[in-house]
């Protein structure tokens, strides 16, 4: 294929830094790529640094336990419910011009979160962060869909999974040791403010090295669909995430019975539209892609574990076993250490077996919790650290095994021109597992914890994650055994 290089009329920079373009379109350098994934991290680590630093906001904010479910549970919802608008905006205005906007956004409101002078304020400016995240990490799956393919796509798609994971144990590891170093007096504020010289960095970046990319068949917003699946999530997570704290008012109930027909609604709208030959949110002739359908199966009961385990750990290793926000945080870098070494292997080893790699990954998850499981049973006065450390370590190699090959093979088929939709429908349906994962599982910990204690609670949370990795584990068996 022959390739010629020019510069792109959205970033009139010196011909040193000129973008090679294919038919397919302008390609992403390796520093362009660290840049979009650097946008991907943000929203992933800021979901899971403030698990630490809880009880550090209560204290100072007397913001009691339902507030603290909000300030999770605002941004998780508010990321969840605007992901696919996100990626059809990057679609029709240009996905560098949104990840620039998203990110300037994200930076204000992360500003805004370390400055909150109180627990409302606080929450009112997470809502705020989450719709940054929003706009800025849709864009950052269709951009590499967009601007790379054969061997330098599937690389960049297992970079982008083991980001993803990565960030999620990346986050509480650095809350702890951002609260614990209490810079200048900043304490739990600087979990955000450090985000702001991390945007500065990446607004740089982006300006500098990322290539602009929109649909060649750019469509105008399903407001109904987008409403639809607003009142969807909402009224599913809010509840779920509120609920407990709250009492289980009469509103929980309520909208939980909502949730029911508003998916129904949602469904039936895409699916006329879709027929109708127009552009729907979620078109849902997207499903009659193998790969997608199968891959987005397995990723709800994964990530709904995966969240559930990080927010259960940082409760029981700081309120349970006594631990400071440094000792919680540094118990994780065994998980951090495999899922990492498991990511750089993955490439190699699909080359060489397939899908079954992510078969494999299952059962050493498994087999990692159920570790765990013996560890907590065995010795729950005197765990330490090091005592957690083989179980957590091969759960996260398990993990490392299924996250980046899932993402990859989720969006291997889509077309270029849906890759803004695509990849909106995929990370929508992670992150809102990830907080479907830390309402219910987080919710069944925190009930438990009061009549069984806090190492029966545990060993509860963690069988129902077992069943939930056999039940992943289960549905690899019928991925395409090939991938592209």
């Amino acid at each position: 294929m022959s390739e010629t290089t020019v510069r792109t009329t959205s970033n009139p920079s010196p011909s040193s830094l000129a973008v090679p373009v294919t038919r397919h379109g302008a390609v992403i350098g390796p520093l362009g790529l660290f840049t979009v994934l650097l946008g991907a991290a943000l929203p992933m680590i800021d979901f899971f640094i403030v698990n630490v630093a809880l009880p550090s906001m209560d204290s100072e904010l007397a913001a009691g336990p339902a507030l603290l479910e909000l300030v999770v549970a605002g941004y998780g919802v508010a990321y969840a419910v605007l992901l696919v608008l996100g990626g059809r905006l990057g679609d029709m205005a240009g996905r560098r011009r949104l990840f620039l906007t998203g990110m300037a956004a994200f930076g204000l409101t992360s500003l805004a979160c370390g400055l909150a002078p109180t627990a409302w304020t606080l929450v009112g400016a997470r809502v705020a962060q989450g719709a940054a995240a929003a706009l800025m990490m849709p864009q950052v799956l269709a951009t590499i869909q967009a601007t790379t393919q054969g061997p330098r796509r599937a690389k960049a798609m297992s970079l982008y999974g083991a980001t993803a994971g990565l960030s999620m144990v990346a986050g509480q590891i650095l809350g702890g040791v951002l609260v614990a170093a209490d810079v200048a007096g900043s304490g739990w504020r600087s979990v955000f403010l450090v985000n702001v010289p991390v945007v500065l960095l990446g607004l740089l970046l982006t300006a500098r090295t990322m290539p602009e990319t929109r649909s060649d068949r750019p469509t105008t917003i399903d407001v109904a669909g987008t409403l639809l699946l607003a009142l969807s999530l909402i009224s599913l997570l809010l509840p779920l995430t509120e609920g407990r704290a709250a009492g289980w008012p009469l509103w929980t109930w309520v909208s939980l019975g909502v949730f029911p027909f508003a998916a129904v609604a949602f469904f039936l709208v895409e699916r006329r539209a879709d027929r109708l030959g127009r552009t729907p949110l979620v078109p849902p002739s997207l499903l009659e892609i193998n790969s997608l359908r199968r891959g987005l199966a397995m990723v709800v009961p994964f990530s709904i574990g995966f969240s559930g385990f990080m927010f259960v750990v940082a409760v029981v290793l700081q309120q349970g076993l006594r631990m400071g926000p440094v000792a919680a945080g540094l118990a994780l870098v065994p998980m951090a250490l495999a899922f990492f070494a498991a990511s750089l292997a993955g490439p190699r080893l699909i080359g060489r077996f397939g899908t079954r790699v992510v078969t494999a990954g299952g059962v050493i998850q498994a087999v990692g919790i159920a570790v765990l499981v013996l560890t907590v049973r065995n010795d729950w006065s005197g765990l330490s650290v090091v005592e957690l450390a083989p179980g957590v370590a091969v759960a996260g190699l398990g993990q490392g095994l299924q996250l980046p090959v899932l993402i990859r093979l989720m969006l291997s088929d889509i077309p270029a021109d849906r890759a803004g939709v695509g990849s909106g429908v995929v990370v929508t349906t992670q992150q809102s597992s990830i907080a479907l994962g830390v309402a219910v599982l987080g919710s069944l910990f925190l009930a438990l914890a009061p009549s069984l204690g806090m190492r029966d609670a545990l060993v509860v949370t963690l069988l129902v994650q077992l069943g939930l990795i056999v039940l992943t584990t289960l549905l690899s068996l019928r991925l395409p055994r090939a991938m592209r």
